[in-house]
């Protein structure tokens, strides 16, 4: 392998998962994280009630470079942050408590990893 490769790191065939259904002013979701060994995210699904085939091809291809982004490493709070506050619909109230506002599901996502994952405490505590 070349100095400047990068490997990257596959999830094995039977890994566990987490599903998280949501809603974003009434659009209903589903996020699912699939998980690594130690508990970290390798890979992201997002399936939405009643999507066109647009909307549908754009999300599936942002979870496929999601995904890739952090299974070749790229820091998980580092993918994430580049999604908070992205602006388009649906946007809105959401069903989450801890998340009560998106501005659109790539933001709610993001927000969803970051609370999910500890990820905004990490940020805290390695600024002290």
């Amino acid at each position: 392998m070349a100095a400047n490769e990068t490997m990257r790191r596959t999830l094995p065939p039977t890994h566990a998962s987490m599903t998280h259904k949501f809603a974003i002013n009434g659009h209903e979701g589903y996020l699912t994280i699939g998980l690594f060994e130690d508990g970290s995210p390798g890979e992201i699904f997002i399936k939405m009630s009643k999507e066109g085939s647009t909307l549908s091809g754009l999300i599936q291809g942002f979870c496929r470079a999601f995904s890739l982004a952090i299974q070749y490493g790229l820091p998980l709070k580092d993918a994430v942050e580049k999604f908070v506050n992205m602006r388009f619909d649906p946007l809105g109230r959401t069903s989450n408590p801890q998340i009560p506002h998106a501005t659109s599901i790539l933001d709610y996502v993001a927000q969803y990893i970051l609370h999910e994952f500890e990820l905004n405490e990490q940020k805290e505590a390695s600024a002290a």
